[in-house]
């Protein structure tokens, strides 16, 4: 075994220079071996080293002074007339330098031309230690004309960033300006530029292209973001006509009324009732049908699945089919268009369902009424005073009664009743939905309101049922349930608990949600085929395509569901600063959470007290931040709850 030899103890000392990871380092010799060395530095930090690492010997000057000396002696080296002196083979720098300098090279001198070989990789490529080759002639120009570029580009990135933090706007990020927020190119300039400013200015990307006028307002920056990460390629459809004609399908013998809202514009559902005498109705739920014309992997379907629902936001939705094929089968009054139906027979005395059934039919709505213009005058005082004058009696009164024994029912299973007494708004602007000053209304509505109820109770029972007869004939569907606590879609019929209904596939908004349609796809097959629909249905049992239908959709509806909440609470802080409200009531949610009393916001209140949920307070309302969506607010007084 050998062991390290140390350095004889006379007045010459020896020192080495060598490579360590990348960087140069001097140090005097300690001890030696036959393939490493001890050093010792400046410091009397002592280390080994490879002896293949060591370049040259020395012993003066100092290696703190070889250094220095070494690398200001190597800035003076013209690279240029460098390369044009070695020879075109490799050569070892150290011999090469008795040449350069023209006499036998001191330390320093070999040192320096060490570092100028080495800081000059276009000009010298590396062979080994302290060998190097100088690069051809058209390899150099290359490199040259790369790293002139590289120059060039962090001169204008330098500009870009400058500009910015002086609160200026350069052309070429504001074209990118939405791209830099969903879709950045982290290895191109104008990120680099504009990602340096925002950490610069200590800021979010946001905020930062607000501030220098990439976008004229917040609502514009919302906008955009979400059109160009969902819509990359604009909300418009490729032109469609709807060349089905449904001449073969009855005409239902009924008088049918949708009920919406006045700004709906794709009715997707009817209801129609008829007296059978001794408190028997047939109730009537007639639902569009577009999965008539719609055939599975066709263009429409595409089209409806790439988006798999429509968009809601005050004052504007993005639709989940063309135009034309909502004008085609939307249930507009006086229109004759193709429905499913479903009929029930019921006692209105007893709430007892004696018979349904699913028709495929063509249906005359006579007229679409409005909630907002009705509510005030179909109120639940009214439907239960026999006396009061409730206009569409005849078609009201009844399903009242029955909607009361659905409501019940479904109570007894859940195991307690339902609360419907919430406030809800509507938002109505009386102009552009993308200019902020856009006035902005907040029309309060109830859901326990007897319309509402109607409405809610009809479609859950439409739903139930239908989920119930794919279920029957053993046809696969999409169904929502709830057990335990959590809310999930599947191809399995399972109870919701929350609704209390033992099956429950969304069926009754095919216009405007994917999952509705591809369920009215079976539902058409279940009616048209019996027992032999499992064969002749879009989607057989075990259907793959089922699953990714339902991920998709869930990711999708989600993300509709975020924006939508997003837009609501963007303009309900217009509407505070429209109305001038900086204070308000509020009820306590939970710790320093409050829903306002006027208004559908939920905020946090900082430096709140710990109060119960349920707790009256009053908020003082200092700013608004419609980029964040939040408002600067604090506790102004609490009152007895």
């Amino acid at each position: 075994m050998k062991t390290a030899v140390p350095t004889a103890k006379t007045d010459h000392i020896m020192y080495v220079l060598y490579e360590e990871s990348g960087n140069f380092k001097a140090a005097k010799v300690f001890s030696r071996s036959d393939s490493t060395m001890q050093v010792e530095s400046e410091s009397g930090k002592r280390s080994k080293i490879k002896n293949a690492n060591v370049l040259f010997e020395f012993d003066a000057p100092d290696p703190q002074t070889l250094l220095k000396q070494g690398q200001a002696q190597a800035a003076e080296i013209e690279i240029d007339f460098l390369w044009e002196c070695t020879p075109q083979e490799e050569f070892e720098a150290t011999t090469f330098a008795e040449e350069y300098f023209g006499h036998p090279p001191n330390a320093v001198e070999k040192a320096a031309l060490i570092f100028a070989l080495n800081s000059a990789p276009a000009y010298f490529h590396r062979r080994g230690k302290g060998c190097y080759r100088p690069a051809p002639p058209d390899i150099l120009a290359a490199a040259l004309a790369a790293l002139e570029k590289k120059r060039l580009q962090a001169e204008q990135q330098q500009r870009w960033t400058d500009q910015l933090l002086a609160g200026e706007l350069p052309p070429e990020i504001g074209q990118m300006a939405t791209a830099l927020l969903t879709r950045p190119d982290k290895n191109s300039n104008e990120w680099k530029a504009f990602n340096a400013a925002v950490e610069q200015k200590q800021t979010t990307p946001e905020r930062l292209l607000l501030s220098v006028g990439a976008w004229p307002h917040p609502l514009a920056l919302h906008q955009a973001r979400f059109m160009a990460t969902h819509f990359p390629k604009g909300a418009e459809f490729p032109e469609v006509t709807p060349t089905q004609d449904f001449d073969d399908l009855p005409i239902a013998d009924v008088v049918a009324y949708s009920m919406d809202d006045s700004f709906t514009t794709e009715v997707d559902d009817a209801i129609s009732v008829t007296t059978l005498g001794d408190d028997m109705i047939r109730l009537g739920i007639h639902i569009a049908a577009p999965g008539l014309a719609i055939e599975r992997d066709g263009e429409l379907d595409r089209l409806a699945r790439a988006r798999m629902s429509t968009v809601y936001t005050p004052g504007h939705k993005i639709p989940m089919l063309p135009g034309e094929m909502i004008s085609a089968f939307s249930l507009d009054a006086g229109k004759l268009r193709p429905a499913v139906s479903l009929y029930v027979d019921a006692n209105l005395a007893t709430g007892e369902m004696t018979s349904t059934e699913t028709r495929l039919e063509r249906i005359r709505v006579a007229e679409n009424l409005r909630h907002d213009r009705l509510d005030d005058a179909i109120t639940t005082e009214a439907l239960n005073d026999p006396s009061a004058d409730v206009p569409y009696a005849e078609w009201v009164r009844p399903l009242w009664r029955y909607a009361q024994h659905l409501t019940a029912q479904r109570d007894a299973v859940r195991g307690k009743a339902e609360s419907n007494n919430r406030v809800e708004y509507s938002f109505i602007l009386e102009g552009p939905h993308d200019d902020p000053d856009t006035p902005v209304r907040l029309v309060p509505r109830r859901r326990d309101a007897p319309l509402d109820r109607i409405i809610a109770e009809l479609m859950i029972l439409a739903n139930n049922l239908w989920g119930g007869l794919l279920a029957q004939h053993g046809v696969p569907g999409i169904y929502r349930s709830q057990q335990a606590g959590r809310v999930r879609m599947s191809t399995h019929p399972l109870p919701h608990e929350a609704i209390g209904v033992p099956y429950y596939a969304w069926s009754t908004s095919p216009l405007h949600r994917y999952v509705d349609l591809v369920n009215q796809w079976q539902v058409i097959a279940t009616a048209r085929h019996g027992v032999s629909a499992r064969l002749a249905a879009p989607f057989k049992p075990k259907d793959a395509d089922l699953f990714a239908i339902i991920g998709a959709f869930d990711a999708q509806y989600s993300a509709w569901g975020d924006y939508q909440n997003a837009m609501e609470r963007y303009w309900c802080l217009r509407w505070l600063q429209q109305q001038d409200i900086r204070v308000t009531e509020a009820t306590v949610l939970r710790d320093d959470l409050v829903r306002l009393d006027h208004a559908p916001l939920v905020t946090r209140v900082p430096g709140m007290p710990t109060l119960e949920r349920g707790h009256k307070v009053s908020i003082e309302i200092m700013g608004f931040d419609e980029l964040g969506l939040e408002v600067d607010c604090r506790l102004r007084d609490t009152a007895p709850a």
